[in-house]
């Protein structure tokens, strides 16, 4: 493609919405232009990475089995019901009406219409496992779309769904899937982590999420610095460790599969012995202190000249009609999800004000030393009193003393108050005294972009909307579902994410726009010009993808727009022609080679062996 005819609008000053590095270079390099907010233009240059992003996705899916379909965007409202999904996705789905008053939704995802293909066709254990796919628009209104393609509104996704007889062959699917996107990303040159993850409105039995590693990244997991755990913070466990005593609560909570009062019994011995160090101990006594309209934790550590780490806080939730009082440490917050997960509650919301004062509770001043009134109403109204392992973390914290206007330092557990039972349901930080749950060692915090996400679903949707086959016994059962979706819009901007420096984007090989970036410094140098044609024209019958910047534009503003643009090799025809030379310039290192025009070709393929 010639630059003088290419449709490449670069500019030189970032967007003044961009807020990533990826945003910026994707609008400054041509790639995207904002339609609205969260709405972009795909223009020539990211067309071309988006479908080579596409052909490595259908090179593995292909490669472990899945078929491709298309899918409509638009769905009907009845399959979302029949799911129970139609009420409960929320507004990121976008609904309307079609002129004969039916209620739709633009597909944010497709397992109802999916599931709903395959209940009319499949019929026999002979026709499983399947596994279908499709790569196209997705919408979801996003409540703040931002980060450009990585939170937008309508994106390309790739979304495939298998079906089989029971649960072993189910997950033989599933580690396909897994094995597939391993090599999908490995292709595409993605320095990525693999992390249980919650599965979300999707729903299902577990998942993972592929995560491209970036401080621009939304999502948090934590791993182990010695062994392969990796794990999202919405599910991650905290392990942490008293002295010898070994405490990894929500591991043993999944032991008893989520029975409090099972866990309640397995973890009462290792809170004895917990008892037993805080015995052994000379700590402070607690001490009443005047906190006079110290409400927050930062208020309450500033005035008193503490850390945040040595403050505890109280959250009232509402978890199926029941009330549910938290304590954990000032400086981490309650993860719903963990809690939801913990508690196996269908509904979970903060409590409002008017709960409060049915409790007796001081906003702002809630501590465990709770008046007998309270003890009872919890206690009636079937509510738990309790505590996050992150209060095990600090022998000694100030919490509220149930009163405005005051606070109680040196609290200690065991010595002054007790709680309905232990859980793990705070957001992991990756903080000093987090473990891994696996083998006790310490943990990293880290940022990354998900890519990809890939779920157990079980027969949660085959359940719902009756999607059976007959097995070979000449018995009806339900099929057994998972779903795999991979980013592909999202993917193009993961990579930039990773792979840039000042001057601009650098592609990978294997989704670059384009191989080589031909530069004739001077078009109206008759030799230049007619080195850089021949090259032009021969690189092209060789089969390599050329741009070819004939543009009578300053040598300095091309060399700009190339390093914006990020292409793997440059081939820059200026003076050196005269020798005979031609120079080369690999935009990942910087580094610039003079080479005989006779010898191009040989170094052009070599350089993209290197580059492989």
């Amino acid at each position: 493609m010639r630059m003088s005819k290419a449709f490449i609008p670069t500019l030189k000053e970032d967007p003044k919405d961009a807020e990533v590095i990826s945003h910026k270079l994707l609008v400054r390099a041509g790639f995207i232009r904002k339609v609205s907010s969260g709405l972009y233009n795909i223009l020539p240059l990211g067309t071309k990475v988006v479908e080579k992003i596409k052909n490595i996705i259908r090179k593995y899916m292909n490669e472990y089995g899945a078929q491709e379909i298309i899918m409509p965007i638009m769905t009907p409202s009845e399959l979302w019901i029949e799911s129970g999904r139609w009420n409960v996705y929320g507004k990121e789905m976008i609904k309307f009406k079609d002129r004969h008053d039916r209620d739709y939704a633009l597909g944010p995802t497709h397992e109802e219409v999916v599931t709903d293909l395959i209940r009319k066709e499949v019929k026999s254990y002979k026709d499983l496992p399947l596994n279908l796919y499709q790569i196209g628009q997705k919408f979801r209104d996003e409540i703040r779309p931002r980060f450009g393609l990585m939170r937008a509104r309508e994106f390309i996704m790739k979304d495939a769904y298998s079906f089989a007889k029971d649960e072993n062959e189910a997950k033989e699917e599933y580690f396909k899937m897994y094995e597939a996107y391993k090599k999908i990303f490995d292709e595409i040159g993605l320095n990525y982590e693999i992390i249980e993850a919650d599965t979300g409105e999707i729903g299902g039995k577990f998942s993972h999420e592929f995560v491209v590693l970036a401080d621009s990244g939304e999502s948090k997991l934590i791993k182990c610095k010695q062994c392969p755990y990796c794990a999202s913070t919405e599910i991650a466990k905290i392990g942490i460790k008293i002295d010898d005593i070994p405490f990894v609560p929500f591991k043993i909570l999944e032991e008893v599969n989520f029975d409090l009062e099972k866990y309640r019994e397995k973890v009462k011995s290792i809170l004895e012995k917990y008892k037993e160090t805080l015995e052994k101990e000379n700590l402070p006594q607690k001490e009443e202190v005047y906190t006079p309209n110290q409400e927050t934790i930062e208020d309450v550590a500033k005035y008193l000249n503490l850390s945040k780490e040595d403050t505890a806080k109280a959250m009232v939730y509402i978890a199926d009609g029941k009330p549910i009082l938290i304590f954990l440490r000032g400086d981490y917050e309650v993860n719903e999800i963990k809690l939801k997960r913990a508690l196996k509650a269908k509904e979970l919301s903060l409590a409002d004000e008017k709960l409060l004062k049915e409790l007796s509770l001081e906003k702002g001043y809630i501590g465990p030393l709770l008046s007998q009134e309270t003890l009872e109403k919890i206690k009636e109204k079937q509510g738990l009193i309790i505590g996050d392992i992150s209060l095990l973390s600090k022998k000694a914290l100030c919490f509220g003393a149930n009163k405005k206007d005051y606070h109680i330092k040196n609290l200690v557990m065991f010595r002054d108050y007790k709680l309905d039972t232990i859980l793990d349901i705070s957001e992991a930080q990756g903080k000093d005294w987090e473990r891994c749950p696996e083998c006790l060692a310490n943990v990293n915090f880290k940022k990354g972009i998900e890519v990809g996400h890939i779920f157990m679903l079980g027969d949660r949707y085959s359940k719902a909307m009756n999607a059976t086959f007959v097995d070979r016994d000449g018995k009806e059962k339900y099929i057994i579902m998972g779903c795999y979706g991979i980013g592909v819009t999202r993917i193009m901007a993961a990579s930039v994410e990773q792979s840039f420096d000042k001057d601009g984007i650098i592609w990978p090989l294997s989704i670059a726009p384009y191989q080589v970036h031909l530069i004739c410094v001077n078009p109206k140098d008759e030799k230049q010009k007619s080195i850089a044609e021949e090259l032009y024209k021969e690189l092209l019958n060789r089969g390599y993808e050329v741009l070819y910047d004939d543009r009578e534009e300053r040598p300095g503003f091309k060399f700009k727009d190339a390093d914006l643009i990020g292409i793997p090799i440059q081939v820059i025809v200026g003076k050196k022609v005269k020798n005979n030379k031609v120079e080369v310039k690999v935009r990942k290192t910087q580094e610039k080679m003079e080479v005989e025009l006779d010898k191009i070709f040989e170094y052009i393929n070599n350089t993209i062996n290197m580059l492989k």
